[in-house]
């Protein structure tokens, strides 16, 4: 590389942030105790109004982001982008469920009781079929990836989830026998993607049509940021405040979850990194396809996860713990990506 990419500081310790409010969250709810109920009980159709805003304020500006119109030009080279959709949705989704599967039905069994194996296996596979939209892009820069061809990929993995993602998830859970409540399901993908999604379309179009594409990236998408990651950071103290009781009961639980979801992170990043490589991607393709398929869309499978199983189910601490092992594995994989720099 010809320079020294650097990630953001407040994005680089984002771990950090994640586990301060992790923190905050349990010890708001140990004092709280019953009275945290009167925010949990917020709720219209199963969906938690204060999560619910929280979350639509972190997806509205990474739809900001997403330009369909690149997707034009993406048959001159298409190898990069049907290696990123079959790894993201032929191969992860599969793989993410059969690692919960291995780990909390049958190696955790100690630890956990069979009953609630279930919602542990469904927060993993929520992970699993949610391919990541936003923090691509940062590791993506950091790889010196093609950012044109990194939007193509994202802005195709997003239009696969509107139609892809119900069906998936609901296969998968079927498998493991959770009862799939499709309304509920299908009511979360409308929210949280279809509706921010049109939402960011319309003024990503307008604002470019009024005051161009420059102004539009270097002005106005910066000062969404600290909204999208303050959403993110308030969302994770009320939901350790709501899951609170559990963690202090079973304090080994954060790190039981946290193995599946580390050993998948990287096993897909192999089978994507390698496999692009057999394919003779370009690094710049090869390097965000990777990335992409290694991270989740993590917003949204926490959504999901607290629409179809609630806020204190261990199926939303499941996708809450995926973003806090998230950064810390990405960034390695960042280093050996451009270690193996071809």
């Amino acid at each position: 590389m010809s320079e020294t990419k650097k990630i953001a500081f407040f994005e680089k310790y984002l771990t950090l942030w994640v586990a301060l409010c992790i923190g905050v969250g349990i010890l708001i709810g140990h004092l709280a105790g019953d009275d945290i109920s009167v925010l949990s009980d917020l709720e219209i159709y199963n969906v938690n109004l204060p999560i619910a805003i929280l979350i639509w304020l972190m997806i509205y500006p990474m739809m900001l982001q997403i330009d369909f119109g690149s997707i034009k030009g993406v048959g001159k080279a298409p190898k990069g982008l049907v290696w990123t959709l079959v790894i993201n949705w032929l191969i992860k989704p599969f793989t993410m469920a059969f690692f919960a599967w291995i780990f909390f039905d049958q190696l955790y069994s100690a630890y956990i009781e069979p009953d609630m194996a279930g919602e542990y296996i469904a927060g993993a596979i929520l992970l699993g079929v949610a391919p990541c939209t936003a923090m691509v892009f940062v590791w993506s820069y950091l790889t010196d990836g093609d950012p044109n061809y990194t939007l193509v990929q994202v802005s195709v993995n997003d239009l696969i989830i509107l139609v892809a993602f119900v069906p998936l998830v609901g296969f998968l859970l079927g498998i493991t026998n959770v009862t799939v409540p499709y309304e509920t399901l299908v009511a979360s993908v409308v929210i949280f993607v279809v509706i921010p999604l049109i939402a960011g379309v319309i003024t990503n179009k307008s604002l470019i049509a009024k005051s161009g594409e420059e102004w539009f990236k270097n002005e106005f998408l910066p000062k969404f940021k600290p909204v999208s990651i303050i959403a993110l950071l308030l969302t994770l103290i009320l939901l350790f405040a709501f899951q609170g009781p559990n963690i202090l009961n079973n304090p080994l639980i954060i790190l039981l979850i946290a193995v599946p979801l580390i050993i998948q992170t990287y096993f897909i990043f192999f089978i994507a990194w390698f496999g692009g490589r057999k394919l003779k991607l370009r690094h710049a393709v090869c390097a965000p396809a990777s990335m992409i398929g290694a991270s989740n869309f993590f917003e949204l499978a926490v959504a999901v996860a607290i629409a179809l199983f609630g806020l204190d189910s261990p199926a939303a601490l499941v996708t809450v713990v995926g973003v806090l092992v998230e950064v810390p594995v990405m960034l390695h994989l960042v280093s050996l990506a451009n270690k193996w720099r071809y």
